[in-house]
């Protein structure tokens, strides 16, 4: 399975840095995963103009680092969306390449499944509340499978979340990975699997 990381975090070394590269050792073992970091990629917002729409080949009018997004895309089984949570919703950078999907290229991806990873400083109960209404909509309106959930919170300065059960080795997200993917490939069951953390 091709698996693509669309990490959302525009600091480097951060805490959702950190969930990403413990997910990607448990499932590179069996899968073959790519990360995608906001930090390394100059992606402009969408101008809604809708060009893309009339293009022959659904080209962007913008030429940014967003082409090289797309053809990554188009190669992937999998898709994780992992971001911190800025005023209960996913960073800045990251819903710029979300919104650069109101392609009909995207129509082409091999897209089948779809997990979440978040990471929070706050710990308010209905912290993710919002963002995962959003991923839900997403699941739905695409008919993607929900492969799993990994939620973090109260983690703030870099390096938190080594202080929470999310890096545990006896319950490392590396496990998680494995089990989620295995499941979800194995039975075609939709896991639909949520997990808290918090330090």
């Amino acid at each position: 399975m091709n698996i693509l990381i669309l990490s959302g975090s525009p600091r480097k070394g951060g805490n959702t840095d950190l969930l990403v590269e413990a997910f990607v050792k448990g499932a590179s073992q069996k899968h073959h995963v790519e990360v995608v970091s906001v930090h390394d990629y100059k992606v402009s917002p969408c101008k809604g103009c809708n060009a893309c729409f009339k293009s022959k080949d659904y080209a962007c009018v913008q030429k940014d680092d967003m082409a090289v997004i797309y053809e990554k895309m188009s190669q992937a089984d999998m898709l994780v969306i992992a971001s911190p949570v800025y005023f209960y919703g996913i960073s800045a950078q990251l819903k710029t390449i979300i919104d650069r999907l109101h392609n009909p290229i995207r129509n082409s991806f091999p897209v089948k499944k779809m997990a979440l990873m978040l990471v929070g400083a706050a710990t308010l109960p209905e912290l993710f509340d919002s963002i995962q209404t959003e991923y839900t909509l997403c699941l739905n309106f695409f008919q993607l499978e929900d492969a799993g959930r990994v939620l973090v919170c109260g983690v703030k300065d870099k390096g938190d979340i080594k202080n929470t059960d999310a890096l545990n080795p006896n319950r490392s997200l590396e496990k998680l990975s494995n089990f989620l993917l295995e499941k979800s490939s194995t039975n075609g069951t939709n896991v639909s699997s949520e997990n808290r953390f918090h330090q």
